[in-house]
Parts: C-alpha cells; sequence; structure tokens
C-alpha cells in the first residue's frame, strides 16, 4: 500500500529481456535505501514492484509481460516516480494506492497557469465513473485532487474539445512544488501515464452494483 506521495525521482538504467517479460535495473536516486531489502515493495511510475535485487544505489524489478502490456513507461529507459510502501504509523499525505495500475490515459493538455499547471487527461470510459471532482486519482504513481471531470468535448477549451470519442477526461492543478519533485513536469500532450483509480471509489462502485441486484 502506498499513499501516492513521491518521494524521488529515480531512473531506469537499463531493460533487459527475461523468459516471462524484462528485468529493470534502477538508479534510486535519493530514495532511502537503508531500510529496504530483497522482496520489499516499490512503486515505480505508481506500479507495485518488488525488489529482487539490490547494489548500492540500484535495484532491480522482474516486471511481467501482463504488467507491461497494461502500463506505461516500465518498457524502456527513463526517469520514474519512486514511493516505498506505507507502514502502519505512516502519515497519509496523499491517498490509499494500491500500485495496481487500473489503465492508460493521454495527456490532452498541460498549460501553464502562473507558477501551475493544468493537466488534462483523457481516460478509458469505464474507468470516468470512478473519478469524481474533488475525489483522487494517482497518475504515474502521484496522488491528485480531481478539479473537473468531462464526459464530452467541451466548445472553448482546446484540451476538452481534443476528446477523443469513447473517453472521458479529467483536469487536476499542479503545483510548483509537484512539478519539482516528480516525472510530471516533463509531460507534454500526447504522453501517456498510468491511472489508478480511488480505492474507495472501486469499492462504493461495487457496493451499488450488487445492492441493486
Amino acid at each position: 500500500m502506498f499513499s501516492g506521495m513521491v518521494a524521488a525521482i529515480g531512473r531506469i538504467d537499463t531493460v533487459t529481456a527475461t523468459a516471462g517479460g524484462v528485468r529493470l535495473h534502477v538508479h534510486a536516486g535519493d530514495l532511502e535505501l537503508a531500510d529496504v531489502g530483497l522482496g520489499d515493495s516499490i512503486a515505480v511510475n505508481g506500479c507495485c514492484l518488488t525488489v529482487v535485487a539490490l547494489d548500492g544505489g540500484h535495484l532491480a524489478f522482474d516486471v511481467s509481460a501482463e504488467s507491461l502490456r497494461c502500463t506505461v513507461g516500465l518498457g524502456a529507459p527513463g526517469p520514474v516516480n519512486l514511493e516505498k510502501s506505507l507502514r502502519l504509523a505512516d502519515r497519509l499525505g496523499g491517498h490509499l494506492v494500491t500500485g495496481h495500475v487500473d489503465g492508460v490515459g493521454t495527456v490532452l493538455g498541460f498549460e501553464p497557469l502562473g507558477d501551475n499547471r493544468r493537466l488534462t487527461v483523457a481516460l478509458p470510459q469505464a474507468l470516468a465513473r470512478f473519478v469524481a471532482q474533488k475525489g483522487s486519482v494517482a497518475v504515474q504513481g502521484v496522488s491528485l485532487t480531481v478539479n473537473r471531470v468531462a464526459d464530452a468535448a467541451v466548445a472553448g477549451e482546446p484540451a476538452l474539445d481534443a476528446l477523443p470519442a469513447g473517453h472521458s477526461a479529467f483536469q487536476v492543478n499542479l503545483i510548483p512544488h509537484t512539478l519539482a519533485v516528480t516525472t510530471l513536469g516533463g509531460l507534454v500532450q500526447g504522453a501517456r501515464v498510468n491511472l489508478e483509480i480511488d480505492l474507495l471509489a472501486r469499492y462504493a462502485a461495487r457496493f451499488d452494483e450488487t445492492a441493486t441486484r
């Protein structure tokens, strides 16, 4: 379990093919590794992975073909958001994040708002029912508050006017601190991002489904 509060920006240095997928060799950046051991869970761009090797400031993870199929950013070298799993006594600064990516979104807009940025992300319609205004969503493993949800194109807003058919979109505001300490500051229009819906929304929807039967 994670909180969506990124601890460090690491970097995938190499990706090596294995029989079942790939092995990632990740430079951990400023992530504190003194309490990390084999078998521990680390969120890498929002995807919960198991540490299979440690070497100084480097970590290795095995990623299955299925995980590669339903995520982005784990199959090639590049910067990644890192977060260690929570302990029961830790502060929950973001929201409850499982590290199980629910789908992949596409950046429709990344507009400056003073020192901030307004990020607009298109998401599959199947996930839209779990995203609500002022609710939570994880983007690349970062806990964010949803400012707006759109289920159709919106004239006069270029990002939302470009919403593809069969998709919904949400908008979040990124403050300078978030832009500086996560990889979200490097997003561009058309980039694909890992999404995880709010755990509470998932169970609320399931309860509603069973209660109406």
